[in-house]
Order: C-alpha cells, then structure tokens, then sequence
C-alpha cells in the first residue's frame, strides 16, 4: 500500500468513537501511530479496548470519525492491508483441520517468506510449542492457542501488528521473552499497537500509552501511565 498523502504517520484515527449501535465504549479518540513506535492502550475490562482495536484494523465500523493505514481508508477486505497487517484479536481465529505447523507454514508461504520452514521451526521452538506443532488446535490447551496464535503473527512480516494482550495465559518467562521481540520488532521499524494489562509490558515496549475509561482517553508516556494499568 502506498501512502499518498506522504504522512508519516502510519495509523491515524481522528475524532473516532468506538462502539455497537448508538452506544459509544470509550470517547473519541485520536490516535498516530508511526513505523517504529509502539502504543499501549490501557484500561479496565469493558472500557472498549477491544473494541478500539477491532475498529482501527477495520473489523467494526466507527460510530464517528475515521481511520486510515498509510494514508488510506482502512479496509480489511483489501489484499494490501491484511499483507501489511498483522492481528492478533482471537485465540480461535484457526482451519480446524490443520495442525499448528500447518497453519504456521499456510501463513509463512502465503506471505512470501523464504525459507518458510526453518521459520516456522524458530517460531514452534520460540513459543515452547515442539512437542504440540503437530497437533490440531482443538487438542492444544488455552495457553498453546495463544502462543499459537502469537507465533503466526510473528511467522510473517508485517509494517503493522496489533495484539489484543498478548500477555494473557503466557506464563512470567514467556512475557518477558514476548516483551523483548515486540521491543525488536519496534527498533526495526514495525509498527506495534496493543491492548494489555501488563505493566512490565507495557513499560519495556510502549513510546505511548492510551489510557481508555468511562470519562475520557488520555495519551501518557508510559512512565505517567504506570498506575493507570489494571491488572487481571
């Protein structure tokens, strides 16, 4: 996708209200979000960062405002949006009848990656999931669903990737390990957007926060925002 408007701002919603029918979540907000930066959006449950989430990657329309990625409209039917995106928003989001290496190959080869198996290979072992690659997704616990999940976000290349907290059902060694490659991911120039309730998380990866709540979203950097972060 190529951006004509020559921004550099790689994601930007303006005066966008997220929500189902006239019942806004979360206020208006206005997001920017450039090529390797990352932002964290915050707050408790049921405060709409889901539903934010869901509606800049183009799955729900906005009540108010707009989003555009690289200067155009979003639009998840759009083949070069879902090359330059990468979301993780639903643990269950897999073909029932592949097993997790197959579906991590499917999404390597279908992204053009060169050697699609030894990556695959890196990311089964990255994600502790070696001795359940091959096994369909029904049969993997709720916590190898999500380190599936993450790992087929992380198999392909993307200029974007967003993740719906990413920490959830990950135990305290693979946070920090999931920290540091979405930290490597933002140096080399992905843009990162994600949902959490990790503070040490949040704090190791975010350049901003958004603090999403009944009265209003703020922007925070992240060392204003650290007892804004509700943990589970």
């Amino acid at each position: 996708m190529r951006n004509p408007t020559g921004s550099l701002a790689l994601l930007v919603a303006e005066d966008l209200a997220v929500g189902y029918g006239d019942a806004p979540v979360c206020a208006p907000v206005d997001v920017r979000l450039a090529a390797g930066r990352a932002l964290a959006v915050v707050g408790p449950n049921g405060s709409g960062k889901s539903t934010l989430l869901r509606t800049l990657v183009g799955l729900l329309e906005p009540l108010a405002g707009a989003v555009t990625f690289d200067g155009l409209p979003v639009d998840e039917r759009s083949a070069g949006f879902r090359r330059d995106v990468a979301a993780v928003l639903d643990d269950d989001a897999f073909f029932a009848s592949l097993t997790g290496r197959e579906h991590l190959l499917l999404a390597a080869l279908g992204h053009g990656v060169p050697a699609a198996a030894d990556v695959v290979d890196a990311e089964v072992a990255a994600f502790g999931l070696g001795d359940r690659a091959d096994a369909l997704p029904s049969a993997l616990s709720s916590g190898q669903r999500r380190r599936l999940a993450l790992a087929a976000a992380f198999v392909r290349p993307a200029r974007l990737l967003v993740l719906d907290e990413p920490e959830r059902r990950l135990d305290a060694g693979m946070r920090v390990r999931l920290a540091t490659r979405l930290a490597a991911l933002r140096d080399a120039g992905t843009a990162v957007l994600f949902a959490s309730h990790d503070a040490e998380v949040v704090g190791s990866v975010a350049d901003q926060v958004l603090v999403v709540d009944d009265d209003a979203c703020r922007l925070l950097a992240p060392a204003e925002a650290a007892g804004r972060i509700p943990e589970l």
